[in-house]
């Protein structure tokens, strides 16, 4: 079992691969106290603000990367300049994607160019106001050119967290 430094040491690197560099100081600063959450046998599981309990990653074990938690996402779009890692969606299902809903195809009004499928996003309205986070399940041309289908699989809306 890790040392809370060695743990936050590794949740920052994860970061900085996974969402670009500065990324990891970004969702874990230096000057907040952090709770790790680890499996049985020892392994990084899911980190949260030791001072509100709000999650703000977990680790996957599938592949070693985080899925965000709403106050993750929040931080990560305060340091991300617009439009990095963000799935832009009409105002007029923002209030359906808060809640939680499955973001479609038809409602994209923009994505960040270098999303690939199945990376971490972030979904926001018009104005660039969070309304969830999730999993992008098509490039940013499909997202924007097809029909039908998902965009992005939303694992936790802002209305719900």
């Amino acid at each position: 079992m890790g040392t809370e430094n060695e743990l936050l040491r590794k949740a920052r690197i994860i970061a900085d691969y996974q969402f670009g560099s500065g990324a990891g100081e970004a969702l874990f600063p230096e000057h907040v106290e952090f709770e790790f959450i680890l499996t049985r046998s020892g392994r990084m599981s899911q980190i949260k603000d030791k001072d509100n309990g709000r999650r703000i990653a977990t680790l996957r074990s599938f592949d070693g990367l985080f899925t965000l938690g709403i106050a993750g996402a929040e931080r990560l779009q305060r340091f991300l300049k617009y439009p990095r890692m963000r799935v832009v969606m009409n105002d007029a299902v923002s209030e359906y994607i808060r809640a939680g809903g499955t973001a479609f195809c038809k409602h994209v009004v923009d994505a960040d160019p270098e999303i690939r499928a199945y990376d971490e996003v972030i979904v926001v309205d018009e104005q660039d106001n969070l309304l969830a986070t999730g999993k992008a399940m098509l490039s940013p041309e499909e997202m924007r050119t097809f029909e039908h289908g998902v965009a992005v699989k939303v694992r936790y809306g802002v209305g719900k967290a």
